[in-house]
């Protein structure tokens, strides 16, 4: 198994402020509002799947149709620029209502700190704030609006959700720390094929899907190493991986 000491000098190299240009997370410091900045990170987590250059051109694309004035552009509540737009699974008919109940949570509420912290309060937080976004949801929607936004009942690993939380709790360089309600002990690791893949080789992870039990065993073990910031380590994860296809293709 890989040791602390190993994992903590990965941390030190990668958690800088370099990793922000070619990550999703370079969207939310573009916004020095906290509400633009919250606003867009879970807008950017939405789409932070498959081809990392993809869905930042995607992004970008997005966030041009908002005149880069996401906070305004939300609770405005006219997307008809959205019309015809599609990334992958998701339609336009899957994105525009995900806007439109984001235009209800900014003019009825504090917008999604408010029902974060309000779902962290509850016995089943990610559920709770899930569940806001379900019983608000036309029937209208295909798959697309459900991949974006899973359901915790089903099972998965509930990624991009924990890596938004993590953009939102934990403190910066890379991470924003503008959400005090959750401390970064609270969080769970963002696991996808890839850290599944890496924290298996590491020795730190035993059960073979990448699943919400995973996520589960993955954090408790990382909180032996860090207890009070386990999910830190997503960077030592990420450059892990990095320095090993590095090898394989004789970087």
């Amino acid at each position: 198994m890989i040791t602390k000491s190993e994992l903590d000098k990965l941390v030190e190299k990668y958690e800088t402020k370099e990793f922000i240009k070619d990550d999703p997370i370079q969207f939310i410091h573009r916004f020095s509002d906290k509400k633009e900045a919250e606003l867009a990170g879970f807008i950017a987590s939405l789409f932070a799947y498959g081809n990392r250059k993809m869905f930042i051109s995607k992004l970008n694309e997005l966030f041009e149709c908002a005149d880069n004035d996401i906070l305004n552009y939300v609770k405005d509540g006219d997307f008809s620029a959205l019309k015809g737009f599609e990334y992958r699974f998701a339609k336009d008919f899957d994105i525009i209502p995900i806007f439109k109940i984001l235009n209800i949570l900014y003019n009825e509420s504090e917008g999604l700190e408010e029902l974060f912290k309000y779902s962290f309060e509850q016995e089943d937080f990610l559920q709770t704030a899930v569940d806001y976004f379900y019983s608000r949801v036309p029937k209208t929607v295909g798959q697309g609006f459900y991949h974006m936004i899973p359901n915790p009942a089903n099972g998965g690993a509930m990624k991009r959700m924990n890596m938004y939380l993590r953009w939102m709790v934990r403190k910066p360089p890379v991470d924003l720390g503008i959400w005090q309600f959750m401390k970064p002990k609270d969080l769970l690791i963002p696991l996808d094929v890839h850290v599944g893949r890496v924290s298996r080789q590491m020795g730190l992870l035993k059960r073979k899907s990448n699943d919400f039990k995973a996520v589960t065993e993955l954090t408790e073990q990382l909180k032996k190493f860090c207890p009070e910031d386990p999910v830190k380590y997503d960077f030592a994860m990420f450059a892990f991986g990095v320095e090993l296809n590095n090898k394989k293709v004789g970087v």
